[in-house]
């Protein structure tokens, strides 16, 4: 889930550049497809009861991931600005909504991401060195300490690093689709695991499938982007559409390859037990060496993600200054090495402060999903209603792009995310009370916040 408030210009006009439809497309496949599909597909067997009901939560997870694209489609390309889901907030529902949504990007949602990310990561540094049974978490602690002092040097060598990172995913990814799907032997006719192992197996089928979506949906995170997209691309249009079909049609096949490669060699059973799925998959297929490889490249695409996250991430913490004048300290910027130096500080703070939370319940990946999940759609759920909101509000506005078959369009997307907060909020254990907890922790921010918000 990448933050969506980057360091990008606030004016409108400079945001339109010559984007074509294909530079389009490669930004938003480039952005959606990461680490997460290394992560999170033994999650989301974990609760499907057939493999079909697995590929099926993969396929309506893409379709999703569009409906979601074509909302933030039309508020990025008529509020263009730097804040993202924050400005869209502020305009529709006020300033205490906004500042609320900083302060949970801030220390759950943004944070979580970073957490969740970093113990992917560190299940793979475990296979490569292991530390034990802490393992996989001191890795984890590691990868944020280090990355976020790369950042606080300066956003220069951070933006390099990920330069060089990001040219692993997709050939990390070649491999695990076509090692899995050249071998023999097919797994899906596998009868699936026994009860115990599956959590639409134990009573909560509604359940099981929300949470399962909710896995998915991480693995797809990163489609909000296009909410600045719209404004770069020419003839905003005509080309969003077209990019955000292609886009989701290329991510979509993808992951459904990389899935089919999962069920291929593991079966729906065996994806359930695994761990660094993608590595052990190789070293079924082509022995140690091939595992330790992908296991290499998987940390490095992880690496990739966090130094992305970490370095957008911070900037969250300008909205909470801006608006709440006592904590304006957050605001402070480096120039010599051009970073929100306090603000990335903070949030590395909180992020171990997570890892140590994750560890202590054995199961980080999921803990930490469970601690983000429910404060994510809540505002998901917020963002989709803005586009009601201010078309209502504002029917004089220029809309550059336009949501497709309005008003259904929003209202399906809408009614998905209540249904998501719903079963990550009944499902997702002990860490979702948590992260609901933090962000009520937030509310005394509403009485310190200024009287006067951006909404330019």
């Amino acid at each position: 889930m990448p933050d969506a408030t980057s360091c990008r210009p606030a004016s409108n006009e400079k945001l339109r550049g010559g984007l074509s439809v294909a530079d389009g497309v490669a930004v938003l496949v480039g952005v959606v497809i990461g680490i997460g599909i290394f992560g999170f597909p033994p999650l989301v067997a974990q609760q499907a009861e057939t493999p079909y009901i697995y590929m099926g939560l993969w396929l309506a997870g893409g379709l999703i991931m569009l409906l979601g694209a074509l909302c933030y489609a039309e508020l990025g390309s008529t509020y263009p600005h730097a804040g993202g889901e924050y400005h869209f907030l502020q305009r529709a529902w006020g300033s205490g909504v906004g500042v609320l949504f900083a302060w949970a990007r801030g220390t759950v949602i943004q944070t979580g991401s970073i957490a969740a990310v970093a113990f992917i990561y560190g299940e793979y540094a475990q296979q490569l060195v292991p530390l034990g049974a802490w393992g996989a978490a001191m890795h984890a602690a590691v990868a944020i300490m280090g990355l976020t002092a790369l950042n606080i040097v300066g956003t220069r060598e951070a933006k390099r690093a990920q330069i060089l990172f990001s040219s692993m995913t997709v050939l990390a990814l070649a491999l695990v689709i076509g090692g899995g799907l050249l071998k023999s032997a097919p797994a899906m006719a596998e009868p699936i695991i026994g009860a115990g192992t599956s959590t639409a197996l134990s009573g909560n089928p509604a359940g099981a499938l929300g949470m399962g979506m909710v896995f998915v949906l991480l693995t797809y995170g990163g489609w909000n982007e296009t909410a600045y997209l719209s404004g770069e691309l020419r003839d905003p249009q005509r080309s969003m559409s077209r990019v955000l079909l292609l886009g989701a049609a290329i991510v979509i096949f993808v992951y459904v390859l990389a899935n089919l490669s999962y069920l291929h060699i593991f079966g729906l059973e065996g994806l359930r037990e695994t761990h660094a799925v993608g590595a052990q998959m190789m070293q079924l297929v082509a022995g140690p060496r091939a595992a330790f490889l992908l296991s290499v490249m998987v940390c490095i695409v992880a690496l990739s993600t966090l130094n992305a996250t970490i370095l957008t991430g911070a900037r969250v913490y300008y909205a909470l200054g801006r608006d709440v004048p006592r904590l304006s300290m957050l605001g402070a910027w480096s120039e010599r090495s051009e970073t929100p130096v306090r603000a990335l500080a903070l949030q590395g703070l909180i992020t171990l402060a997570l890892v140590l939370f994750g560890a202590m319940t054995q199961d980080g990946i999921g803990t930490m999903v469970a601690y983000t999940a429910p404060v994510f759609w809540l505002f998901m759920l917020l963002t989709a209603m803005s586009v009601f909101a201010l078309r209502h509000r504002d029917p004089l506005r220029r809309r550059p792009f336009r949501v497709p078959v309005y008003p259904l369009t929003p209202l399906l997307f809408g009614i998905t995310c209540l249904g998501l907060l719903w079963s990550s909020t009944l499902y997702a254990g002990p860490g979702a009370i948590v992260g609901l907890g933090v962000l009520a922790a937030g509310a005394p921010l509403l009485l310190l916040r200024g009287r006067n918000t951006s909404t330019g």
